[in-house]
């Protein structure tokens, strides 16, 4: 794997450092590279706020700042066999990294206001003389994961004014919407089955021991259909099988990304005597 600078060195705290000294470190160099304060080296200043977007993502999540200080940065390589694992969660962006998207529908064209409007989003309160621009109101909406993947019209009331509110299919949780007078949020909730990394899909699938053993069929429920998927014989659990193009469309473009189903092979709990028997005798054959 490419090298990388140690993660604690970028954000400038020792390891170990708590939650809030990391989150308030983390202010203090996204403030410092943010790419539109250094127009000067621009190039620079974009590669170093990407490194401390992150770093953040790693030090801030507790179960991947443990995996970290374990494993290092083999924690999220995947040639290492541990690392980007998107059932462990995956990374989102940062609350500093954004990107909003026109789709139209009232929605502004061109430019998208004052970048460091986001720095007091998330802080709550201005930067002085960094943002000139007059900050606009926000609204959050929140739709199902279901929602999400396939589209949805909502109607909102924002000041006892009724707006259609056209989230289009493929949106992503912290998608942006731009309207003339506001900007809406859109917040998507977890799905207890499936999880999503960029365009593609996630999902863990039991087979039962004898159909990964001997081979067979096994009904896998998508998000648009159910498929019937071939199981080879001796599939070890955990195997990943690529469903081509059923996953998550693209926004303003064709295509789907892809669906993985992870396959776990189930071990029964409780078992018949009948059953017993069976596996001692093939125990005894060496299986």
């Amino acid at each position: 794997m490419a090298t990388k600078r140690d993660y604690y060195e970028i954000l400038g705290v020792k390891k170990g450092a708590p939650s809030d000294e990391i989150k308030s470190a983390y202010r203090k160099m996204a403030l410092k590279w943010h790419p539109d304060r250094n127009q000067d080296k621009k190039a620079e200043a974009e590669e170093k706020f990407k490194e401390i977007n992150e770093a953040y993502q790693v030090l801030s999540d507790p179960q991947k700042k443990q995996m970290y200080d374990k494993f290092g940065h083999a924690a999220f390589d995947p040639a290492s066999g541990m690392g980007g694992n998107p059932f462990g969660g995956g990374f989102r962006q940062g609350p500093f990294t954004y990107s909003y998207r026109n789709y139209g529908g009232g929605a502004d064209e061109g430019d998208f206001g004052d970048p460091f409007e986001i720095f007091e989003q998330f802080f709550g309160g201005g930067f002085g003389g960094f943002s000139q621009a007059q900050r606009r109101p926000r609204y959050s909406l929140t739709i199902s994961f279901l929602e999400s993947i396939k589209g949805t019209t909502k109607e909102v009331k924002i000041d006892n004014k009724k707006h259609t509110i056209k989230v289009p299919a493929g949106a992503n949780d912290g998608t942006r919407i731009r309207f003339k007078e506001f900007d809406i949020t859109i917040n998507v909730t977890a799905d207890e089955r499936f999880k999503r990394q960029d365009q593609d899909l996630f999902l863990d699938h039991k087979i039962p021991f004898t159909v990964a053993t001997l081979g067979g069929t096994t009904e896998v429920e998508t998000i648009d259909q159910k498929l019937k998927l071939k199981v080879r014989a001796g599939t070890a659990s955990h195997t990943l099988v690529r469903l081509r193009g059923e996953g998550v469309p693209y926004v303003n473009a064709n295509g789907k990304g892809d669906l993985y189903v992870r396959l776990i092979v189930e071990v029964p709990e409780k078992i018949t005597s009948e059953q017993k028997r069976a596996l001692q005798a093939l125990s005894q054959v060496g299986l």
